[in-house]
Parts: structure tokens; C-alpha cells; sequence
């Protein structure tokens, strides 16, 4: 019998209430591509890729409360946090974002874990990080 198992996460989603100003965002901040659109009769979908090889779905739903503001204290995402390989790139990143006028968090360390992040907002307010985990314990 074959082992149930994986090997990474394929992409991520995204509800976001402005689809054209997310694409642009994302582009211009995080520097992810248009793959292809995915319209249907109940969403329509901006696949995005990242140089890393990251993939993302911006979608906007066509439902009554798809208007609604993001919340991280709700049932479902919290934030995503993308991974940084150095403390150099993060140092980088604080730069790039304070350069394109995005509110962060700056590098910050939290305890009692050690590990080193930048948090900001995209424009529906979803909480991203940039995270360095260079003190994370193997397990």
C-alpha cells in the first residue's frame, strides 16, 4: 500500500474584494506574475507565480457578503507567512516595503520562539509576513 503523503503545499487562495488592484499589488510589492484567469459563474480567479515558485489564486467570489472585510479573529486564514532565507533578506524586504509607502511591523522577534519577521497588510487587509526562521527547532 502506498504511504499517504505529501510533498509540499501546491498554492494558496486568497479572497480579495478588488481583483484588478490585488493582481497590481501583488505584482508590484511581491513581485508575482499573472499565470492565467479563471472566470466562473460563482468566482473569478488571478493565478499568480512567484520567481520562488509560490502560487497564489486572488478570487473574487460573486456572493452577497463576498464585500466583507477580512478578519483574522473569524473561522479560516490568519495570515501567511513567506519564507526568507537570510537575515540580509529581510533587512532587504523592510526597505522594499517601507520604499512602497506599505505600513510593517519592521523587523521584529517573537517570543519566546526567537523567530525574526516583518508583518504588513496587502489591500483587504490579510496579515503577510516576511519570516525568518533561523532559530526553529527541527521538530
Amino acid at each position: 500500500m502506498a504511504v499517504a503523503g505529501f510533498s509540499g503545499i501546491h498554492h494558496i487562495a486568497l479572497n480579495v474584494r478588488d481583483l484588478d488592484a490585488s493582481v497590481r499589488w501583488y505584482s508590484a510589492i511581491l513581485d508575482f506574475s499573472p499565470l492565467f484567469r479563471w472566470d466562473t459563474d460563482s468566482f473569478d480567479r488571478q493565478l499568480m507565480r512567484h520567481p520562488s515558485g509560490v502560487v497564489i489564486g486572488l478570487t473574487t467570489h460573486k456572493h452577497a457578503d463576498a464585500g466583507a472585510e477580512f478578519s483574522e479573529h473569524r473561522t479560516g486564514l490568519d495570515h501567511l507567512a513567506f519564507a526568507v532565507r537570510t537575515r540580509a533578506e529581510l533587512e532587504a524586504w523592510a526597505s522594499r516595503l517601507t520604499g512602497a509607502g506599505v505600513a510593517h511591523s519592521g523587523i521584529t522577534v517573537t517570543p519566546p520562539m526567537g523567530f525574526t519577521l516583518i508583518a504588513f497588510r496587502d489591500p483587504d487587509n490579510i496579515q503577510l509576513e516576511m519570516y525568518l526562521a533561523e532559530n526553529a527547532p527541527d521538530r
